[in-house]
């Protein structure tokens, strides 16, 4: 398989970038505990060819060309924290994170009834020695018993045999029945009542994630209506967000960080519409991903074209530092044609599998021209993937909205960002 030389890139390497360059202050008080009341009220900084303004999401059907396509990430967020109390009275909280590698996807694991198999982070391990925890979970009238042992040390989690009855239910609704939504760590809060509505997108659709595709969180109804009556169409993909999407880069190098592998499942119909507008050379409107989330999905889906057309092993598969040692003028159009030529020769109407990317600077975008987002956190991996957008440039978007009161993370405000 033919590579591109490194040196092709902006020094420094993707690899040898450090985080600390990717740094800023962001006050606890900037820190958005709640949302807003009305989603689309949310403010909204657009940057575009080094100019910044301001609207409100409820706007963006004005400042979005007609005829562009928004593709968002259906993922809904599962119940994933089980609180199980010991005969001692002590509590063990296992946070489910992903199922274990017997199952193909996701969603084939949540729909498991009677016993699964999960990676889980155990809060309070050492007072789990042995034996099994047992949780009485009502429903509809009666009592579902629900057990848990431990099967294995992982290198940073615990495999995790989960096993009830009566067996009728889904591992699905066995979390919604006895999990709690699990709120981002840097809210410094329990979760409450309210936001097993307002942390989930208006349409997520398919259970798997431990955290929200936060820059969904501020579309209603009434606004996707009125980017429709505009001529702005929307498409969905899935992608599960892990808790790695928290996960800390305490490397000295980006070299020496693992990227967080997540899930994905594209329907190939999805493709097709995808296809249609790259063929079409985007004269008729623009792709913008809704989310970091559908942004890694979008590329990784590039890549995996690429992997077909360069005959690789394991075409079906992302890992962290692909993109940066693929070829790297391979059209659109090549990639998607590639990949649906893949499916459908494989039979599957869906492509299901998952991806490290990581998308730092150096890295240039292959299918969208813009993206939507939140404003993330200091010295993190989505940073790094905005500052493969705008450059430099960053720090004069984040510093601007700290100095004209934007609300940051999850539940805060956003922006609109031209490649």
């Amino acid at each position: 398989m033919s590579v591109t030389n490194p040196a092709s890139f902006p020094t420094p390497h993707p690899r040898e970038l450090s985080i600390e360059t990717y740094d800023y202050p962001l006050p606890e008080e900037r820190i958005a505990k709640y949302p807003l009341p009305v989603r689309d009220q949310s403010k909204l900084l657009i940057y575009k060819k080094g100019v910044i303004e301001e609207r409100v999401y409820h706007q963006l059907d004005e400042v979005v060309p007609e005829g562009s396509l928004l593709v968002f990430n259906d993922t809904k967020v599962v119940e994933a924290r089980l609180l199980f109390k010991k005969e001692t009275g002590s509590s063990i909280e296992l946070f489910c994170l992903e199922p274990g590698e017997n199952y193909p996807d996701i969603t084939t694991a949540m729909l498991q009834k009677g016993t699964v198999v999960w990676k889980c982070l155990v809060g309070g391990a050492k007072k789990w020695k042995s034996g099994q925890l047992t949780m009485k979970v009502p429903s509809n009238g009666q009592t579902i018993e629900l057990h848990a042992e431990k099967l294995e040390k992982l290198a940073d989690s615990f495999l995790i045999r989960f096993h009830w009855a009566p067996e009728k239910c889904s591992f699905a609704e066995i979390l919604h029945l006895a999990g709690q939504l699990p709120l981002p760590p840097y809210l410094n809060r329990a979760t409450e009542a309210k936001d097993l509505e307002t942390y989930q997108t208006v349409y997520a659709l398919h259970d798997g994630s431990v955290a929200a595709p936060t820059a969904g969180l501020h579309f209603t109804p009434g606004l996707l209506k009125k980017l429709s009556d505009k001529g702005i169409n929307e498409a969905f993909l899935t992608l599960h967000v892990g808790a790695g999407t928290f996960k800390p880069v305490k490397a000295d190098k980006m070299k020496d960080h693992e990227m967080h592998a997540e899930f994905m499942e594209i329907p190939l119909s999805f493709i097709e519409i995808l296809y249609q507008k790259a063929t079409g050379g985007k004269q008729d409107g623009k792709i913008l991903a809704v989310g970091t989330t559908s942004l890694r999905t979008l590329e990784s889906l590039y890549w995996i074209g690429v992997k077909h057309l360069t005959k690789a092993t394991d075409p079906y598969v992302v890992h962290q530092w692909e993109p940066y040692q693929l070829p790297q003028d391979i059209t659109l159009t090549a990639a998607l044609a590639a990949v649906i030529e893949g499916l459908k020769h494989d039979g599957k109407s869906t492509l299901i599998t998952h991806t490290q990317i990581i998308i730092a600077p150096g890295y240039q975008l292959k299918v969208a021209d813009a993206i939507l987002t939140n404003f993330h956190q200091p010295r993190s991996t989505l940073l790094l993937l905005i500052a493969s957008i705008v450059g430099e440039n960053w720090r004069t978007i984040y510093r601007y909205a700290l100095e004209h009161d934007f609300r940051f993370l999850s539940y805060g405000d956003g922006s609109l960002l031209w490649k």
